[in-house]
């Protein structure tokens, strides 16, 4: 008689009553806490000083900036690429305090808050940080200005190539991610003002669709009530 095969219990939809911390399932020498606690100590007033009081609350610019950081470390560029990984990567989740911005918010966040030179300031300055701790090693390898692509290491930024620590070539790396970044949002922003509509533009295409009707002399209630909602 053979024995009893026996399996570990498996339910994806079991409730935790002590759900455990996010910070729990991330190794104390990832990658991701050096970046994070360098971003914590980096002066962004800069950033800051581009919101303006009032109106609704806005995602925190040191945890959207942690993210953006992140994600050019790992050879992401894409507002849309970053969203998905916001709800599908534990180290993102956790750099992010579970909250959820949508692309839209990623990509107004870069074009807007992360302009003349604001970033450009602030992300060499935490690549080399990050460098000095032997934790990420800038490899950027182009062949005929196609980029290859190479597995990463499981706990480091792996940017293809060969180890570069010369300054000068790192802030040269630096900057060609950056570019290769622009270029990305360029096209998503390019792609977003075809086919979705900018959240910041409802009001005055609403209110030129209200002006509209009333010039036509519709003055349906219900119908306006669908327009503003």
């Amino acid at each position: 008689m053979s024995a009893k095969i026996v399996h570990k219990s498996y339910n994806q939809n079991d409730s935790l009553l002590f759900p455990p911390s996010l910070g729990e399932l991330i190794p104390e020498n990832h990658p991701v806490r050096t970046v994070s606690a360098i971003i914590d100590r980096l002066d962004i007033s800069g950033i800051e000083s581009t919101y303006k009081g009032g109106g609704t609350s806005s995602f925190h610019p040191r945890m959207l900036l942690k993210v953006i950081v992140c994600s050019y470390m790992c050879n992401v560029y894409s507002g849309r690429r970053m969203e998905s990984l916001l709800h599908e990567n534990v180290n993102y989740m956790w750099l992010s305090g579970m909250s959820s911005p949508d692309f839209l918010t990623i990509n107004r966040f870069r074009s807007e808050r992360l302009c003349d030179g604001r970033f450009e300031e602030l992300f060499p300055q935490t690549v080399v940080l990050v460098n000095g701790e032997g934790l990420v090693s800038l490899k950027v390898q182009y062949i005929d200005g196609t980029k290859i692509e190479s597995a990463a290491n499981k706990y480091t930024f792996v940017w293809k190539g060969s180890v570069e620590k010369n300054k000068a070539r790192l802030e040269a790396k630096v900057d060609a991610v950056l570019k290769t970044a622009e270029s990305v949002l360029a096209g998503e922003d390019a792609e977003c003002t075809k086919e979705e509509p900018c959240v910041e533009g409802l009001p005055k295409r609403t209110g030129r669709i209200l002006r509209k009707m009333d010039g036509q002399g519709i003055s349906d209630r219900k119908l306006r009530r669908s327009v503003k909602k």
